[in-house]
């Protein structure tokens, strides 16, 4: 695979992984904006601009956009989160230049009065669904109080109170504020000729007026204590237990996520054997969450109530033990296998990479190839995992419940 970058007069970045075997091609825009970007007046109005992108522009009205999507004929969505809102499309190579037409145009949307009021009943919606979904409750929930006070901290989809609130001038004032060309990468991935698909992006968005965006830039600094929220009529407890841990911008990611298959991997890890395979849990994992600036580490669990004691005890001994007496060979060359494979398989699905290439790039500006990825991993060691838990303990969590519980044991 061969890697392509250029940048656009006014700021706008193109970059493109090629792979000339490849029978697709995935592209898309990737906005630096997200959550962290908004204040808590306007909490939601990046997904909100998501969803109203997709209702016409001055070239096209919603049923264009919906009927093209469809004539494309391959996956195309977008999604909004912390830090990114990504607008994409993975289509046959013949197809791109409708692609990038198409996607380019949406991204200067009109944003009409009635499609305002008419789209934000349906994220009202959204965020009743997802509320009444304790697994995703508590995602959303577990950053607003571990990192209380940072912008990391605010809720992707905001609550029924912001965005009822939102008024199309606010969207407006935001989207002016955010969409610069200089906060937006072009990313493709698969089969292209990188000239000709600079010359039409140039085509459709060089002529974008660039003007600064500035994010706030702070590591995010988390809290211990814990969250108990009492939801009636739920059979399980949903549990989650968080520390701090490497950044996006941090090679400790890497050595990070391989503690992560050891220590809380969905199969042969130390919480798989204790906890799920033996029946007390449904779900015990651990994994990091990585931001451009910022990171954690978090324990997840759901089990019956009765269990739930026994089990956070058994997680943190796990946790504990590891860190006072580190991980073994055998386990760091088990977890190795695993996650080289994945990443192995990742390049040769094209979405996949295009979000890897995408949002690299729009975080640091670098590009890491999958030979790359490979050989970080295989280059770590066990003084390296048990250094990363030295530098990002387990000690004194945050702990955020949902479920029927009153309250839980402290840990």
């Amino acid at each position: 695979m061969k890697f392509e970058k250029t940048t656009l007069a006014n700021g706008l970045q193109i970059v493109a992984e090629i792979n000339e075997d490849a029978l697709s091609t995935s592209l898309g825009f990737f906005v630096r904006t997200g959550g962290r970007d908004e204040t808590d007046e306007i909490s939601g109005v990046s997904h909100f601009l998501e969803h109203m992108v997709f209702k016409g522009t001055d070239r096209r009205s919603a049923e264009d956009v919906n009927r093209e999507l469809d004539e494309l004929g391959g996956v195309s969505n977008a999604c909004t989160a912390e830090e990114t809102t990504a607008f994409y499309a993975k289509v046959l190579p013949e197809l791109q230049e409708r692609a990038i037409d198409l996607l380019s145009d949406i991204l200067r949307p009109s944003l009409r009065q009635a499609d305002f009021d008419m789209e934000k009943q349906v994220v009202l919606e959204e965020i009743n669904m997802y509320a009444d979904q304790p697994p995703f409750l508590i995602d959303e929930k577990c950053r607003e109080y571990f990192w209380a006070g940072h912008p990391l901290s605010r809720s992707v989809l905001g609550t029924r109170e912001t965005v009822g609130a939102l008024t199309l001038d606010m969207m407006r004032d935001y989207f002016e504020r955010r969409y610069s060309p200089g906060n937006v990468v072009f990313a493709a991935c698969g089969r292209l000729d990188f000239d000709q698909t600079v010359r039409w992006v140039e085509e459709r968005c060089g002529g974008w007026r660039p003007f600064d965006a500035p994010r706030e830039r702070r590591r995010a600094k988390g809290i211990s204590g814990s969250h108990v929220s009492k939801r009636e009529g739920t059979t399980q407890e949903y549990v989650m237990q968080l520390v701090d841990g490497p950044a996006g911008n941090d090679s400790d990611r890497y050595a990070a996520a391989l503690l992560s298959v050891i220590l809380g991997g969905s199969t042969g890890s130390r919480f798989f054997w204790e906890l799920v395979d033996s029946g007390l849990a449904d779900v015990a994992s651990l994994s990091s969450s990585v931001y451009s600036d910022s990171g954690f580490t978090v324990a997840e669990l759901s089990c019956a109530p009765s269990l739930v004691d026994e089990n956070l005890a058994a997680m943190r001994a796990i946790l504990c033990e590891a860190q006072k007496n580190g991980v073994t060979e055998e386990e760091l060359n088990r977890a190795k296998n695993k996650l080289l494979t994945a990443i192995a398989l990742s390049a040769e699905d094209g979405m996949t990479r295009l979000f890897a290439v995408g949002e690299e790039q729009l975080s640091s500006g670098k590009y890491y190839s999958v030979a790359d990825d490979l050989r970080i991993v295989r280059e770590l060691t066990v003084d390296k995992l048990n250094d990363v838990m030295r530098k990002y303990p387990f000690d004194n969590p945050f702990t955020i419940a949902v479920g029927p519980l009153d309250s839980l044991r402290d840990y």
